[in-house]
């Protein structure tokens, strides 16, 4: 059971996530229709993860993002919101998000994501790397900037897996993949593992077409 507090200033919306959550067996410990009060909130409360919105009155949702890890970097963020503008996501993950969904994704999944940000994972949804693909100018790079397993974590978490998933998949545990993963942030000058990710796109490294591609080899 992990505690959230919903930030989001529709009050129906609100309601009908409570609702959702507390159903699934979870506790909702507070509800913000303000950025400022969820800063407020998130202070008083120390929930696990905090549900923002962000477009709220008072303080957008990206600042309260970025206060709220910076001031309380236990409690973790994940973004549910209308917006799929690239710019704002990119903000919104660089403030300190650690997912980022729109709101019509199904319940399932945003409790899903919430479980794997409450265990600490980071999630990049395949859906937010297609659209950071628009976004993107290929370049040419030098591959020798990481190495070939710093490569493969990188890679696997651009198709659409968790820290922890990539772990399994690669063979590897995902205190090694955290690991691997502050060298990468270090290399790149990324804050993120959003940037860090397109920073290895824009570089050449890794490619958001990958899975695709693999999917279509094994089809033939």
């Amino acid at each position: 059971m992990i505690k959230i507090l919903l930030a989001d200033d529709h009050a129906l919306l609100r309601d009908g996530l409570r609702r959702s959550f507390e159903a699934a067996g979870d506790t909702v410990v507070g509800e913000a229709s303000t950025g400022e009060e969820a800063v407020a909130l998130a202070k008083a409360l120390m929930p696990d993860v905090v549900v923002m919105d962000l477009s709220m009155p008072v303080m957008d949702g990206i600042e309260a993002t970025r206060r709220i890890r910076d001031e309380m970097p236990q409690v973790r963020v994940a973004v549910l919101t209308m917006h799929d503008d690239i710019d704002r996501t990119r903000d919104a993950i660089a403030a300190g998000a650690s997912a980022y969904l729109s709101k019509g994704t199904s319940f399932g999944e945003v409790r899903d994501t919430v479980l794997k940000v409450a265990d600490g994972e980071t999630v990049l949804s395949p859906a937010l790397a297609g659209a950071m693909l628009t976004a993107v100018n290929e370049t040419k790079a030098n591959d020798a900037l990481l190495s070939d397993r710093q490569v493969e974590i990188l890679q696997a978490i651009a198709d659409g897996m968790s820290t922890k998933q990539a772990g399994r998949y690669l063979g590897i545990t995902t205190k090694t993949v955290h690991n691997h993963l502050n060298a990468i942030y270090r290399k790149l000058d990324a804050q993120s593992l959003t940037h860090a990710v397109l920073g290895a796109v824009r570089l050449g490294i890794i490619d958001l077409n990958h899975s695709d591609e693999n999917e279509n080899e094994n089809a033939q």
